[in-house]
């Protein structure tokens, strides 16, 4: 039983720590994102310009992953994880007493891209601690972080209602605060930490052709599950007419089920090989979003969101089953380069979904183009996995892939 099984193995505290660290972080990541709906009627936004705010943090994520990633695999994941959390505080006090301006907003928003990074810390740490056999389980657990956004669209609009957007950001830092703390008690470097290398050395898994396999296949999956995350808060509102604090309510269900599914794909994937099951969470991810397109009632819609949010996150863990396996000793750098590549398909996505809703007057084109992405990546996928059965070899070992 796998979770027996964890119960044996690694150091639970620090794959705590990294829980929470990641779920405090990706709170932060997507406020702007929760919040949207407040900020847009301050500013007077259209789609385009509220779906371009609020993906601004998620690419800077992206940049700053790589950053992270290379200080986790040089000087270890805690310490790196609490330079970020304390960095992350910048933008949360900037954003609570000015942030008045739009300018002000694309700076905030560039500057939360540090707590998206988290993600280059989070993973490594728990990966590093656990065998390869659990390795979908630990990282799925770690990677569950990203509920973080049920805190963000359940609790960011209703504060909002009493204190505004900005006190919001105010409020941040108190959570921030206590993770810092506790992250700090419980956490503890891997014992397998890899020596320190020269920086141009880390980039050398540029040069393999599965790197590239893993950013496309994940800029769907995450990209998918966080670009949705910040922009469906707008959607429901816009779309559908409700309240902002509804919208947040309709959110939070979706953005459950890609939440606590990830360790759910990463579990399963352990079993039956990552592959296996991302040709399944592929083809079902592309039917969800074609039955949105749809635009059929707000019950209906909210139903076929949740399954293609579930499928998403099951395929961040399933990924991220096959990750470690093909890259265990540069697991800090190829997370970064990976996770770079989900921020930047997050950041994608909701521009695609606000500028094809500027441009042809509703949502339905943007949510069929993310239809169609879903059967590419489907074809993307088979095409690697026929190299991988080829080349893939870990220490003697039998992999499911």
């Amino acid at each position: 039983m796998k979770l027996a099984d964890l119960k044996k193995s690694g150091h639970a505290p620090s794959l705590l720590a990294s829980f929470l660290y990641f779920d405090i972080s990706f709170m932060i990541w997507v406020m702007l994102g929760a919040l949207g709906v407040y900020i847009t009627a301050d500013f007077g936004l259209t789609a385009g310009q509220i779906g371009l705010i609020v993906a601004i943090p998620i690419l800077a994520g992206s940049v700053f992953r790589i950053i992270i990633g290379i200080l986790t695999d040089r000087i270890g994941p805690k310490k790196t994880a609490i330079g970020g959390m304390i960095v992350t505080m910048v933008p949360l006090l900037w954003g609570w007493l000015f942030g008045h301006t739009v300018a002000e907003l694309f700076l905030i928003g560039i500057l939360l891209g540090v707590a998206g990074a988290s993600f280059s810390a989070a993973l490594p740490m728990a990966s590093r601690w656990y065998p390869p056999h659990l390795q979908g389980v630990a990282m799925g657990i770690a990677g569950a972080g990203n509920s973080g956004t049920l805190l963000a669209t359940l609790f960011g609009p209703r504060l909002a209602e009493h204190v505004g957007w900005n006190g919001v950001f105010g409020l941040a830092l108190i959570p921030l605060g206590l993770v810092l703390l506790s992250y700090f008690l419980m956490a503890k470097e891997p014992p397998n930490q890899p020596a320190p290398k020269p920086v141009k050395q880390y980039f050398s898994v540029l040069k393999e052709k599965d790197t590239w396999y893993f950013c496309l296949l994940y800029s769907v999956t995450f990209g998918g599950f966080v670009g949705l995350a910040s922009f469906l808060s707008y959607f429901f509102v816009s779309q559908y007419g409700v309240s902002a604090v509804r919208a947040g309510e309709f959110v939070t269900l979706v953005v459950a089920s890609g939440s606590f599914l990830r360790p759910v794909g990463g579990l399963i994937a352990d079993k039956i090989g990552g592959v296996k099951l991302l040709q399944f969470l592929f083809v079902g991810m592309a039917i969800c979003m074609f039955c949105v397109s749809l635009l059929p009632p707000i019950a209906l819609v909210t139903l076929a969101l949740f399954l293609g949010m579930g499928f998403l996150g099951m395929g961040n863990g399933a990924i991220f089953q096959l990750v470690p396996q093909r890259f265990q000793k540069e697991i800090g750098m190829v997370t970064g380069i990976v996770g770079a590549a989900g921020g930047i398909g997050g950041f994608f996505l909701p521009n695609i979904l606000g500028t094809l809703k500027d441009m042809t007057g509703t949502y339905a084109s943007g949510f069929i183009t993310f239809s169609i992405i879903g059967i590419l990546a489907l074809g993307l996928l088979t095409l690697a996995q026929i190299g991988w059965r080829k080349q893939w070899k870990l220490s003697g070992q039998s992999v499911k892939i």
